[in-house]
């Protein structure tokens, strides 16, 4: 049982008020008029208003002992991290010349009326290196290479693979230089059509070289149809793209390999050709985040005593990057004092400082006189009137950060040749910094725990302190029979919802580097003998068919309102009953989809309602079904509902199937 805050003073506004006019008219019961008119009432309520604020004072008291025995345990305020996204960058045309992008280039999404921008910069440089093509090689599932550049010269027709193409043909396109990081526009023109395929959905990947292996690269958009026809394909070269020698020819390789059909996925009858080709760069994708650096920040001037603290004038202090130092002028130049933890393992020569992120305050080692008298230095001490700087550190962050893919639009740095910018996908990361509150909630778990996972609460809440991005941690046991020594902890990343609460199935996924980093801060502190895993959940997609009535209503916005109702409910992140997301393992039933589409506004009558479980990657979806059951380890998503609204006393019809 947790000890009560005690209340100093309950009194409020209103009870002094009270309080005094009993005085009045025991002490003074000739003043009978008690009307708030009468100047000495208002006298009276002045007085109480001010007494009031000193009882809030007061009870203030407790709550500061407790911060201060939060600081006495060391606990601090976790800062906030800033979002980070890849933004596009497009260029007005083809260059010849490389176009620099530097470091710290702004853009930001647009200013609407209720709200400011959101500014991004760029973490690192970017050349957008111009190419064009040099070299065309087509390379059999055997192995045969053949350079068929010169026949492309001549404007022959050129079979991209085999006449009777197989998985494992590959057609190599040479480019000029190696474009690492850019986006590059291949004009195909071809004079075969019908070959086979589904234009929609041919079975081609597109890689690219990067001096060990092909890298997959990301297809923007192909207007050839499966190089079924004349047109385009755009596609984002990733980092690390590296020329090599490929049939004789040096080049940066970019290359078109068939891959095996899905089931019921077209396939090539014959090999498409091609007559003319064409690549240029076009643009370049770079990071960026929510934050800004800010360099040669003044701390101030050294007293020459142990002990100092001195604030930077812009908070917080992000720490999720390069380790932020402070320098100390040594008359011959400046000198690097490193950030740590704390001073317990600090020597009297050690250049240490620490750094509150929250409040941008960095603290100099003290001296502690020891119990005969002598004084011991936890680190070193700048010379009386040294100045104190910090060469750069980032400051900004938050939830602000997270907007939606296509918000970043505005290009605030002025850079030639660019006309254009958009992020493709969602910002994410940002996480607004810790208030006094959540700290408060926080520090028994931490005293509990004592940097030492035993529990599912202790592994969950370790994990959250590892990656303060992450929307929801859980964990349990591993393995198919929950056998003891083994822990999985299941990981769903924050994301942003396109329209509503839509959210696509790769933004559930966490990065490789969240999973990474709550494995190793877990790894430090397991058990010996756990075994470890960390991972994303499983999805159970789940598909609902309706068909129901508006009665009055439009029916366009009652659809429009009842596909939100469905992807807010069954929703990893923001769905089930209390909103903060759909339980770990619990059962999707029908009967509780009826009673989301029966609190939609303007829906008059329910005529069908059909629930499938489905696979979001494949998009296949099985039986109808009453209940859909969950593993311990998995969650809902939805997937591609589908709703049929008619106007009451509309001539029925069957279901969408």
């Amino acid at each position: 049982m947790s000890l009560p805050m005690p209340n100093l003073d309950d009194r409020r506004f209103q009870d002094l008020v009270d309080e005094a006019k009993r005085h009045v008219q025991r002490r003074a019961p000739e003043w009978t008029d008690h009307n708030v008119s009468d100047p000495g009432v208002t006298l009276i309520e002045t007085f109480a208003h001010m007494v009031d604020q000193l009882v809030y004072r007061l009870n203030r008291v407790p709550e500061k002992n407790y911060l201060a025995f939060l600081e006495l345990l060391g606990i601090r305020l976790f800062p906030p991290a800033a979002a980070r996204a890849d933004v596009t960058f497009w260029l007005s045309a083809a260059q010849p010349e490389v176009v620099l992008l530097p470091r710290g280039t702004e853009v930001a999404t647009a200013r609407s009326e209720t709200g400011d921008a959101v500014v991004f910069a760029t973490t690192e440089e970017l050349p957008i290196v111009p190419c064009e093509l040099t070299a065309l090689v087509t390379i059999s599932a055997s192995g045969e290479q053949a350079n068929r550049t010169d026949d492309l010269d001549a404007n022959k027709d050129v079979p991209c693979f085999q006449p009777e193409p197989a998985v494992g043909d590959a057609m190599l396109l040479g480019l000029s230089n190696a474009v690492p990081r850019c986006v590059v526009v291949l004009r195909l023109d071809s004079q075969v059509e019908g070959i086979g395929v589904d234009p929609r959905q041919p079975p081609l990947v597109w890689e690219s070289w990067d001096g060990v292996g092909w890298a997959e690269c990301q297809v923007f958009d192909d207007t050839t149809g499966g190089l079924n026809r004349p047109g385009e394909v755009v596609v984002h070269v990733p980092a690390g793209h590296a020329p090599s020698v490929v049939a004789g020819a040096r080049a940066g390789w970019l290359r078109c390999r068939v891959v095996a059909p899905e089931d019921g996925q077209p396939f090539y009858s014959e090999s498409p050709t091609v007559r003319v080709a064409e690549a240029f760069t076009i643009g370049g994708i770079t990071a960026v985040e929510h934050a800004e650096t800010v360099t040669d920040a003044p701390l101030g001037v050294s007293a020459g005593v142990a002990g100092q603290r001195f604030r930077l004038d812009r908070a917080p202090v992000l720490t999720d990057g390069e380790p932020v130092v402070v320098q100390v002028a040594d008359g011959e130049g400046w000198e690097d004092w490193h950030v740590v933890e704390h001073f317990g393992d600090s020597g009297p020569t050690d250049r240490h400082v620490t750094l509150d992120p929250t409040n941008g305050e960095f603290g100099f080692p003290p001296a502690v006189r020891a119990a005969d008298g002598t004084l011991r230095r936890y680190g070193a001490v700048p010379a009386r009137g040294a100045q104190l700087r910090v060469p750069s550190y980032r400051t900004g962050g938050g939830r602000a950060g997270n907007v939606a893919r296509g918000a970043i639009s505005v290009l605030r740095s002025s850079v030639p040749y660019i006309t254009d910018v958009e992020n493709r996908e969602a910002a994410a990361g940002g996480v607004d910094g810790e208030t006094v509150d959540e700290a408060k909630v926080r520090a028994p778990h931490q005293l509990r725990v004592q940097e030492r996972a035993v529990t599912a609460e202790d592994y969950e809440l370790i994990a959250r302190q590892a990656a303060p991005a992450a929307a929801r941690i859980h964990c349990l046991p591993a393995g198919a029979r929950n056998e003891p020594g083994a822990a999985r902890v299941l990981v769903v990343p924050d994301a942003v919802a396109d329209v509503g609460d839509r959210i696509r199935f790769e933004q559930l996924i966490p990065a490789e580097q969240m999973l990474a980093a709550i494995a190793a801060r877990l790894d430090e502190r397991r058990l010996l003998g756990t075994r470890l895993i960390v991972e994303p959940p499983f999805y159970q997609g789940i598909t609902v068919v309706a068909r129901m009535r508006a009665g009055r209503s439009d029916p366009t916005r009652v659809r429009r309102g009842t596909l939100d109702a469905l992807y807010g409910y069954l929703n990893p992140l923001r769905g089930g009953i209390d909103g903060t997301g759909w339980p770990f393992g619990r059962p999707v039933q029908l009967g509780e989809v009826y009673a989301v589409l029966q609190r939609v506004e303007g829906v008059e009558l329910i005529d069908e309602v059909r629930m499938f479980p489905a696979d979001p990657i494949t998009g296949q979806r099985g039986a109808p079904v009453d209940r859909v059951e969950l593993a311990a380890h998995a969650l809902v998503f939805s997937h591609q509902h589908q709703v049929l609204v008619q106007p009451d006393g509309a001539a029925e019809g069957g279901a969408p199937r």
